[in-house]
Order: C-alpha cells, then sequence, then structure tokens
C-alpha cells in the first residue's frame, strides 16, 4: 500500500502531508533531506514513547541520524506553562540551533506544545510532526496552529508556526484504544459536516469498516480530511475568515472541556462531536436547516458508538450560565460576541456572531436537563 501525499501551499511555508503505512521505519530518509546535520531533538511522551519510540528511533538511525527523546507525561494537563518551559529548557540543553529540526512525535498535546517550543526556541526553529493519533493525522497536525492552554481556557497561548513536513503513518493507529480512535473519528465527521456532503454519506457507508480497521479505508478518510484542511489553510493562513469554518463544533467543546477539567472525562474528539451535534440542533432552532439534519448528525455519531450530548458526558457539569461563561472565554470571541459555526445543511457551514444568548442558553439547559 503507498503513501498518499497532501501538499499545502504556502509558498515559501508550503510543506507535504505523507500518509500511509511504515513511516515511522523510514523516517530517517523522509526526514533526512531537512537535516543540515545528522540530528534530531524528539518530544513525546510516556504512552506514545513505550509503543513507537523504538521503531521511530531505529527508522532514523537506519539513515545515520541521532536522535534523542524529551519523554513527558501523558493527557491535556501537559500542555502547560510548566511542559513549555521544560520543553524549551531540554531543547536548548541538547545544543538545539536555528538550523535543526525538532520532531513533534505523539497526540494533539504533543504536537501543539512541541510545535510552540519550536516556534518561540531562538525565534523559531523548523519541526516535524509525526502524529500517532488519528485526531492529529487528521487536524491537529497540519496548519501550523501550536500552543498551550491557561486557566483561562484552551490554546489561549500559542503561535502560527507551520511544520515542514507532516508524516502521518496509519501503522499507529493501530495502538489506539476504541475510544480514542472514535475520538480522533469526531474530527474526520466534522469536515464532511462543514464542507463535504459527499465526504459525509461515504462515511455513513464506510465508517464502521474504517473503526474495524481497514487499513485503505483509513487512508481514504484521513487524506479527505487533510486535502480539506490544507485547501482552507492554504486561503486562510492565520484564521481571519474562512479558517474559522474549521470550529465547526469547537465553541461548545472547548467549554465542556474547560468544565470536565481537561480530563479523561472528555477528550477533545468527543467534545467536538458533541458539539457537532449542537451546533447543528442549534441550527435547526433557529431555522437554517430542517430537524432532519441533526438527527441525521446524531444517527451517525449513535451508529459508531459515539457521545454524541451532554447526558453522555459522567460527572458534574455547569448550569446553562456556567457554560455560557466558559464559551465567553473561547479565543474566537469578537469584541465580546461569541462567534458559532452553523450549517444550512450537512456540507454547509458559515460563521456568524449573529447568535441569539437565549437561543444558546435555552439549548444548553435543555441538554442539560436530559442528563
Amino acid at each position: 500500500m503507498g503513501v498518499e501525499v497532501v501538499p499545502v501551499e504556502l509558498g515559501a511555508r508550503s510543506y507535504e502531508v505523507r500518509i500511509g503505512p511504515g513511516l515511522m521505519a523510514r523516517a530517517g530518509e523522509e526526514i533526512g533531506p531537512l537535516l543540515s546535520r545528522p540530528r534530531v531533538a524528539v518530544i513525546t511522551e510516556k504512552r506514545v514513547a513505550e509503543q513507537h519510540w523504538p521503531a521511530l528511533r531505529a527508522g532514523l538511525q537506519a539513515a545515520g541520524i541521532e536522535a534523542e527523546a524529551l519523554i513527558l507525561p501523558p493527557g491535556e494537563a501537559t500542555k502547560c506553562w510548566a511542559g513549555l518551559e521544560r520543553s524549551v529548557e531540554w531543547l536548548l540543553a541538547q545544543g538545539v540551533e536555528r538550523r535543526d529540526v525538532v520532531v513533534a512525535f505523539g497526540g494533539g498535546v504533543i504536537g501543539d506544545l512541541a510545535g510552540f517550543a519550536a516556534a518561540v526556541l531562538r525565534r523559531g526553529v523548523r519541526f516535524v510532526q509525526i502524529p500517532t493519533t488519528l485526531l492529529a493525522q487528521v487536524d491537529s497536525s497540519v496548519g501550523g496552529k501550536t500552543g498551550i492552554n491557561s486557566p483561562h481556557g484552551k490554546n489561549l497561548v500559542g503561535a502560527f508556526h507551520q511544520p515542514a513536513l507532516v508524516l502521518a503513518d496509519t501503522d499507529a493507529l493501530a495502538t489506539l484504544s476504541p475510544r480514542d480512535f472514535l475520538a480522533g473519528y469526531g474530527e474526520v465527521v466534522k469536515y464532511g459536516l462543514l464542507g463535504d456532503a459527499d465526504f459525509f454519506a461515504w462515511l455513513e457507508a464506510h465508517g464502521p469498516t474504517l473503526a474495524a480497521g481497514d487499513q485503505a479505508a483509513r487512508i481514504a478518510a484521513i487524506r479527505r480530511s487533510v486535502e480539506m484542511k490544507a485547501a482552507i489553510v492554504a486561503r486562510d493562513e492565520t484564521e481571519a475568515g474562512e479558517r474559522a469554518l474549521l470550529n465547526l463544533g469547537h465553541t461548545f467543546a472547548h467549554a465542556l472541556e474547560a468544565a470536565t477539567g481537561y480530563s479523561d472525562r472528555l477528550l477533545h474528539g468527543e467534545a467536538v462531536a458533541i458539539g457537532c451535534a449542537l451546533a447543528f440542533e442549534l441550527s435547526a432552532r433557529l431555522g437554517l436547516c430542517s430537524q432532519e439534519e441533526p438527527s441525521r448528525v446524531r444517527a451517525h455519531l449513535a451508529a459508531m458508538g459515539m457521545k454524541r450530548d451532554l447526558a453522555d458526558i459522567p460527572g458534574p457539569l455547569p448550569d446553562a450560565d456556567g457554560l455560557l461563561a466558559l464559551m465567553a472565554q473561547d479565543k474566537k470571541v469578537i469584541d465580546g460576541q461569541l462567534r458559532f459555526v452553523l450549517a444550512r445543511g450537512i456540507g454547509e457551514a458559515f460563521v456568524t456572531s449573529e447568535v441569539p444568548r437565549e437561543a444558546v442558553r435555552a439549548l444548553l439547559s435543555e441538554a442539560l436537563a436530559a442528563r
């Protein structure tokens, strides 16, 4: 099975996303052309290191590339000021220079953190993303958003810093738990919902076999997701307009993640899936689309065994006003106005600030009452 290549066209900052099996074993020959000297500094986390670091190190060594790794604790809590300080100071201690390459090896947390560390180290060094989760392969590794969380909210501190290369090794997905895989699938569904009704229909047909391990279906879904994101990023790199479409479901999702303490109670992709369902329900209530659309969204999430309602989140949640207050901390707020990504139908999303606060409060109140 060959490797699919999706270009991200950004002029002098253009790069390729390579998707397929066996990329860790070939990491040395893939990364080698980027190096001014045969060494890299790798930032990863404990679970990824246990499962994949020997394979990646061997792939680098096969091309004569030395590699040292910083192994951080797993989980969203690592994506913080302390995690950033530890990463940057380690890179400096490793003698990383401006012409060197940092490798972000893991899921979205490591990609965001290591990418931000590379962005600020010596005012910017190059980095390569080797995402090991479905969520990171289809979303966070592509597009150059890097950053950390603050007690005030998710991803509020960061920088746009494009990778030099993304290697999405689909073999890594075989080691994910079903829950982690489906959390990533929440971001895959998002792409169909925001801009490609045919892709969503394809997912309705192929989602179960994809989740069961069909390699060809996984590569096809990742490629289409990356193609959609790459096209949007090429037109709007710094989220001045159209790129905000990629935040479908995220205004709700980030508030729910904050409400659950960025913990294992709710994974990011799970929050996105619930957020997408809420965004379509809100769209129907505002008369933007028919009620059949949110029903179809929920039906597919249910068929995949995914979270889709606030009732699916264990433990306590704030009331509707508390969730609205968390939404107000979202970085997409402009002049105090919440921006939502709503839809006129599946595949027809748009960004708006014209959403009555009472409509959002009513939706959240009813969803909370159903728990």
